[in-house]
Formats: C-alpha cells, structure tokens, sequence
C-alpha cells in the first residue's frame, strides 16, 4: 500500500448548474449494483423524500432482506417479475410481467410525485428484447425534471448509458461465489 497525504485544499470546484432530477445507472459484473441504488432510496428516505423501488425481475412475493426492512420503514418496493429467466417456466409469460411491470413504472416516473424511482434489475428485459428500449429512453428523457431515476442490472445499453447523468460500473474483483462459497442470507439477498 501507498501511504497519501490527505488533501489540505478542496478537490473539486462546487458546480454551479441547476439543481435537477438526475439519472443514475449502476451496471457491470461486479457486486454491489442494487445495494448501491438502495442506499440512494435511504438516503432519500431520510431526508422525507418520496421513494418507489420496482424489481423488474423479482416476484411480487418475494420477501429478501430488503423486502422486509424496507416495508418496516414506509418505502415501497415492488416485484414485478417472474425471477431470473432461468427459474422461468414461462418465458413469454415473463417478458409479458416485464412489460405490464414497465408501464407501472413508467407511469410513476411519469407521474412526478416520487423524488426517487429505483429501477432495479432493469437491464435484463431491456437486453432480452421484453422492453421497448426507446419508450424506455423517450420516458427517461421527458419525465419531470425534478424525478431522478436510478436503473441497476448488466450490460446497460450503451444508448441508457449516454443518457445518464452518473454512470458506476461495477468490476467484480473477486467473489466469494467463484470460490465455491454459497450466497449468504443478509448479505445477498
């Protein structure tokens, strides 16, 4: 390790553009994207800020850590899938969840009420085709401008990443998984 000298002037200027919804996406192989978008849904939250999470893949029944402790807190987190495609017994039927699941969401975004709609898990029907990628972009674009959305999951489309405000790619480093180590409750799920 390189030992540093902590700064002593302010590393940056102070922007001085308008303030504005902004749009976020987590994306990469790493862990770490959805955590990272449920810590913008706390902060949020902490600051009495109206807060919608969407799961595009998750079922409305599931109930992952985040699922209980969000419920104990008022933010609303809402599955709206049929799981990962390859627990799907249906494909169709998921790509059709996908799409009813995306026009809820779109209409809250849409809707301007909520300081922060988290998207999570979004890239996946983008990138299976179950999503129309330019309504996506065409509602990004034109949602009220005080709305930030936060969209999570791999392989982003790079037209998504173009549009985005804040981009964050998440590289895996190392798993515990790849070392044969199963996921562990309350810690990826």
């Amino acid at each position: 390790m390189q030992l540093e000298k902590p700064p002593t002037e302010k590393p940056y200027e102070k922007p001085e553009g308008e303030r504005r919804g902004i749009l976020i996406v987590n994306t990469g192989d790493g862990k770490g994207k959805s955590t990272a978008a449920f810590g913008l849904a706390l902060r949020a939250h902490g600051r009495g800020k109206p807060v919608k999470i969407y799961q595009l893949m998750k079922v409305p029944s599931a109930r992952f850590g985040e699922h209980r402790m969000f419920e104990q807190i008022g933010i609303p987190i809402e599955g709206l899938g049929d799981g990962f495609s390859w627990k799907s017994q249906d494909l169709d039927r998921s790509a059709q969840l996908a799409r009813e699941g995306w026009l809820r969401a779109k209409a809250i975004i849409l809707a301007g009420k909520h300081f922060l709609v988290v998207l999570d898990e979004v890239t996946y029907p983008l990138i299976y085709g179950w999503l129309d990628l330019q309504d996506v972009l065409q509602t990004l674009r034109t949602r009220p401008a005080d709305v930030h959305v936060c969209l999570t999951g791999r392989r982003c489309p790079p037209e998504i990443i173009e549009l985005a405000d804040t981009v964050t790619e998440m590289q895996m480093v190392k798993h515990a998984f790849k070392a044969g180590i199963p996921a562990q409750r309350g810690i990826e799920d």
